[in-house]
């Protein structure tokens, strides 16, 4: 039975470690192969930062401590899996330790995290860490990655880079019966991506309360709480789809910048398999899974906001028809089943690497 040991950025709190590797586990197994699965900071980690508290250095340095003795640990796999980089802010020639390890390499990005370097407001850090990634994937067999704008990044530095998007197990996502009441529009996300909310409040909040509706925001923080007009959830794993199968439309606004291009849709995704309309930037990979007027509308300014909740909130119809049809969109594209083949022949190009070695 293969062996992979897989060093991701962060524990099962993070939706990219959920999402792009342990929900495939089961799938995995079924095909004999096992995945070791060691997280770089670990879900206390992320809680600390979700209620904005600081992240304690001491256990920062232990993990650095902790993701070097792993690293070593890796020449008795049969592979090994990084999560976006190994060393978060540290220079180059620590990614490249990874090739040094002698199994094949398989590294996985659903953000561009490149751009935290390359275009970081500090020229220090640009100068010093701008390419930094670059020696991690010149090792690498196979590059994965969750749309075709991080593909291209990948590409320059990898030839064997495929696009595995983000995606969903339907058979748990899936439409339910909400309870009646007044119509929700739902925002699922965390307090760093709140911040794309926040410029859309003076123009959504007014229009909600015209229309008798409510604004619900689930896994913002500390900055939601208190918002007038603003339902706001601590995220829970356990009722997170629960969370937004009580919406009736599913919000994703975005700056147009060069992170937010980067971005796999996941919270569109989430929304669109539990048989909700959506609202979105037309930003990145937004363009490609919102069909606008079939499953959803893309929103450019506050006026085309105002137009496209409007619509959805006046048509409930219009809403179980787009929903229907978002439903469908990502049961073909965006779900568990559609993706395991893809990752499946990923995965067994670099096992197959190591035998041909």
């Amino acid at each position: 039975m293969p062996r992979i040991l897989a060093l991701t950025k962060y524990g099962r709190r993070a939706a990219s470690t959920r999402q792009r590797l342990e929900q495939y586990l089961p799938l995995l197994a079924e095909q004999r192969i096992e995945f070791d699965i060691r997280p770089l900071l670990d879900d206390d980690y992320l809680a600390r930062l979700a209620e904005g508290r600081p992240a304690s250095r001491p256990a920062v340095a232990a993990a650095y401590a902790r993701r070097l003795k792993d690293l070593l640990a890796a020449r008795s796999y049969d592979a090994l899996w990084i999560q976006y980089e190994l060393f978060p802010y540290l220079p180059g020639p620590f990614e490249r330790l990874a090739g040094m390890v002698g199994v094949p390499l398989l590294v996985d990005y659903d953000d561009a995290i490149f751009h935290t370097y390359d275009h970081n407001r500090r020229a220090l850090v640009r100068r010093l860490l701008g390419n930094k990634l670059a020696p991690l994937l010149r090792h690498t067999t196979v590059a994965m990655c969750g749309n075709a704008y991080l593909r291209d990044y990948a590409a320059r530095y990898c030839p064997d880079t495929v696009i595995i998007p983000t995606v969903v197990d339907t058979a748990i996502y899936r439409p339910a019966e909400r309870a009646r009441g007044g119509a929700v529009i739902g925002w699922i996300g965390s307090p760093s991506t709140w911040s794309y909310v926040v410029p859309l409040l003076p123009t959504l909040l007014p229009l909600l309360v015209q229309k008798g509706a409510r604004l619900r925001v689930v896994g913002a923080g500390p900055a939601a709480r208190g918002i007038e007009g603003v339902d706001s959830v601590d995220w829970n794993e356990a009722r997170e789809i629960a969370d937004i199968q009580s919406m009736d439309v599913g919000i994703m606004p975005l700056t147009d910048d060069l992170w937010s291009r980067g971005k796999c849709g996941y919270k569109l995704i989430q929304y669109m398999a539990c048989g909700l309309p959506v609202v979105a930037s037309p930003v990145g990979v937004n363009r490609d899974i919102v069909a606008q007027g079939e499953n959803g509308f893309l929103a450019s300014d506050p006026a085309e906001w105002v137009a496209a909740l409007t619509d959805l909130l006046e048509r409930p119809d219009l809403g179980r028809t787009m929903g229907a049809s978002g439903r469908e969109r990502v049961v073909e594209r965006y779900s568990v089943a559609s993706q395991r083949e893809p990752l499946l022949e990923a995965i067994t190009r670099a096992l197959e690497h190591k035998r041909a070695r």
